[in-house]
């Protein structure tokens, strides 16, 4: 996050900020315009302090945008949107006391007019509708260059949603197809039930999700159950083993992406 962006990069990032913010198009009006509108204030939320240094500085130095304030969890986003009133708020997925899909949900219905961008290394093909349903204006992966990240909160800013090119085509590819009988797929899984896998993928115990999510064991265990038959596990230490393997592939770590109900030796687990 932290690597220098090129000269044209940078350009580019603030010709199209200041055109967004202006609606101007040539250089001289561009300047003018620029030189009498306030920085765009984005907040960011990350549970990461290396992350959120990186983004800080990546935004900081295109001058029409600004970092007012930062936050790691849930309980702080809400406080500190509350009260810098930003233009916009950069949100991850997984977050210490909860979700960002969640958050994104929260701070929707107290500001509904707050523009929201979630910026996470998730799959997008999961992520990405889910937090645009939430009330996000688009999705960025954090494997993405700089200059998309920016060009992201651009385009947010600007009023407008932003999805990579690839999740662009995937959603006008999927217009009027109709999934294949039988075929287990975690996108067909609820956001809560998604946020208990992710969890069991990270080696959490039914106790231990339901102190994070603030739900009774009983509640956790038939979320787990309703994943099981949902992807056709045949007991629950397949979808333990499962998770973990997707939790791992989803962090960067190399390792074979195995189909729901596959056997996965190496990893032992109980149901």
């Amino acid at each position: 996050m932290c690597a220098t962006i090129m000269g044209a990069t940078r350009v580019t990032a603030r010709r199209g900020r200041r055109q967004l913010a202006s609606g101007t198009t040539t250089k001289g009006q561009l300047i003018m315009t620029t030189q009498k509108i306030n920085p765009s204030r984005i907040v960011i939320v990350d549970d990461h302090p290396v992350v959120r240094a990186g983004l800080r500085t990546l935004i900081d130095e295109e001058p029409p945008l600004s970092v007012c304030a930062e936050a790691s969890n849930v309980r702080d986003a809400i406080e500190v949107t509350r009260r810098e009133e930003p233009d916009l708020v950069l949100i991850d997925i997984s977050l210490g006391d909860g979700n960002g899909i969640e958050l994104i949900r929260r701070l929707k219905l107290q500001h509904p007019e707050l523009k929201m961008l979630a910026c996470s290394m998730h799959d997008e093909s999961l992520f990405a509708e889910r937090a645009i349903n939430a009330g996000a204006r688009g999705y960025v992966h954090k494997h993405q260059g700089t200059e998309q990240v920016l060009d992201a909160i651009c385009q947010v800013l600007a009023g407008r949603i932003y999805l990579s090119e690839k999740m662009l085509d995937r959603v006008i590819n999927s217009f009027g197809k109709k999934k294949e009988g039988g075929v287990a797929s975690i996108g067909d899984l609820s956001n809560r039930e998604l946020e208990v896998f992710c969890l069991i993928g990270q080696g959490l115990t039914p106790s231990k999700i339901a102190a994070r999510l603030h739900l009774s064991v009983k509640t956790v265990e038939t979320h787990r159950e309703k994943i099981k038959r949902k992807l056709q596990f045949a007991s629950g230490g397949e979808l333990v083993r499962y998770a973990v393997q997707w939790q791992l592939e989803q962090a960067g770590q190399p390792g074979a992406s195995p189909e729901p109900g596959e056997a996965m030796p190496g990893l032992v687990a109980s149901a």
